[in-house]
């Protein structure tokens, strides 16, 4: 749906700012575009564009509110390319005590891209304050019967986005659970939320605990682009890449193997197994690349309507993770890292597994073959997968300068520490004259020059080619 700009020739007016405002929220997400022809060809997938109007949502109960002479500079703001022509380095850094450190200047850092020592080129620091779900703000000033009271302007914004798309029936429960328990404190009174998942559902942003209660319990597994561990042959995304991408060998041969048994071939031609599995390994891995590419968009895309927003703003995904094998998905990443860091939005990750075994269970076994059951070749794929799926979520809050609570069960007080953005955050900036477009992933290092600190920053970016008209 689209709106018609008003014909009201007073555009400095206040109200002209907040239609003209309204009108760019609702043009249509990139992510629409992206899943046009996947809806076309697919019903199933006709849920995918209510991830975006719940974008939408999100944002149309606040905005309005903001105050009216931003309104040009966030129009600028939804306009940001995400390029290398300047690279962002939020870097947290901690005594041994886990304690901010506040006091570091510009000329403490180095930044190191691929073993290179970088120009920063500017340097800002941010503080912020701290106050947990449950802390009562400041209370609002004695009422005069002369003075009209104002509404408070929301101060920190925080949107829980659960990961439906990977999380079990099992892990679900248990994160909705503690969130129901958490979400029964008081949000500060600067303080609005929202609760929103991959698949759409979205409570809006709100101050009621009752709503995000009821948004936390709609949440509903998605299974779109889930593997079927039942397939005949059993090959999951990470064996798919090794086949296709990696050309592993051993990969192959044991997936062929898995074919024959499960098929109940007898006397099989070589050929045609390959075929067979090959054509099982291709499907596979669209489907996984399409998983991982639709669950960065959607974080992506959530990243860039919370940097409408005023204040503090502080996304939480709740996920057990996902892998991104390629350098598609690397690219992705760094396009998520960057805006996050152009838009000020901490991103904290919450590993909804807890305390995990990578041990499979006989329902997780499928279709694999049962001589290979002795040797745990697939066994040892799920164990590196299950510690792959980590990677993304630790590289997205420490990318973004948040917090990613993993390897504990304690999931309630995990969720009450992500709330949090953090207290300093030191923004790099690198020089784009030094920033070389070769199409290559750089692994980026910063050091700082004082003994007994502890670094977290953003680990490296991609550097897309420019297309070849611009070279």
């Amino acid at each position: 749906m689209y709106l018609r700009k008003p014909h009201d020739k007073s555009s400095h007016s206040a109200q002209s700012q907040i239609k003209s405002r309204r009108i760019s929220i609702l043009e249509p997400p990139t992510i629409l575009r992206a899943y046009n022809r996947r809806i076309a060809t697919n019903p199933s997938t006709t849920c995918l564009p209510a991830i975006a109007a719940s974008c939408i949502a999100l944002i149309l109960c606040t905005i309005l509110a903001a105050q009216q002479n931003e309104a040009q500079a966030q129009e600028g703001l939804a306009k940001i390319q995400v390029t290398v022509n300047a690279v962002f380095v939020p870097v947290v850094v901690r005594d041994s005590q886990g304690r901010a450190v506040s006091d570091l200047k510009k000329e403490d850092f180095q930044v190191f891209d691929k073993d290179k020592p970088q120009v920063i080129s500017a340097f800002t620091i941010q503080k912020r304050e701290r106050l947990q779900i449950g802390t009562k703000a400041t209370g609002p000033a004695p009422f005069s019967p002369t003075v009209a009271p104002q509404p408070k302007t929301p101060e920190r914004f925080l949107v829980f986005l659960f990961d439906n798309a990977h999380l079990d029936v099992g892990d679900l429960l248990r994160v909705q659970k503690v969130a129901i328990k958490m979400l029964d404190e008081p949000l500060a009174d600067s303080d609005v939320a929202a609760v929103v998942s991959m698949s759409g559902m979205n409570s809006g942003l709100t101050h009621d605990r009752a709503t995000l209660q009821d948004a936390v319990m709609k949440v509903k597994v998605q299974e779109l682009y889930r593997h079927d561990d039942h397939a005949c042959p059993n090959i999951d995304y990470y064996q798919a890449d090794l086949i296709q991408n990696k050309h592993n060998e051993q990969a192959l041969k044991l997936a062929e193997g898995d074919y024959e048994s499960c098929a109940h071939l007898q006397s099989p031609g070589p050929s045609m197994v390959e075929s067979m599995v090959r054509s099982a390994a291709a499907q596979s891995l669209a489907n996984g690349e399409q998983d991982v590419s639709t669950t960065l968009a959607t974080v992506r895309e959530f990243v860039r309507k919370m940097g409408k927003l005023p204040g503090q703003r502080t996304l939480i995904l709740i996920s057990p993770g996902f892998l991104t094998l390629t350098p598609e998905a690397m690219i992705e990443k760094s396009q998520l890292l960057e805006l996050a860091a152009r838009n000020n939005v901490t991103i904290n990750a919450l590993d909804a597994r807890g305390l995990y075994t990578t041990e499979r269970n006989a329902s997780e076994r499928g279709g694999s073959s049962t001589q290979d059951l002795m040797g745990g070749q697939h066994s040892q794929y799920h164990s590196d997968t299950m510690n792959l799926d980590e990677d993304v979520m630790s590289e997205l809050a420490n990318g973004t300068g948040g917090t990613y609570f993993h390897n504990s069960n304690d999931l309630e007080g995990g969720l009450k520490t992500l709330t949090q953005a953090p207290e300093v955050l030191y923004l790099l900036e690198l020089s784009p004259e030094n920033i070389k477009p070769d199409g290559t992933y750089h692994h980026l290092r910063v050091k700082v020059d004082r003994d007994g600190l502890k670094l977290q920053a953003r680990r490296g970016y991609f550097a897309v080619k420019p297309p070849k008209s611009e070279r």
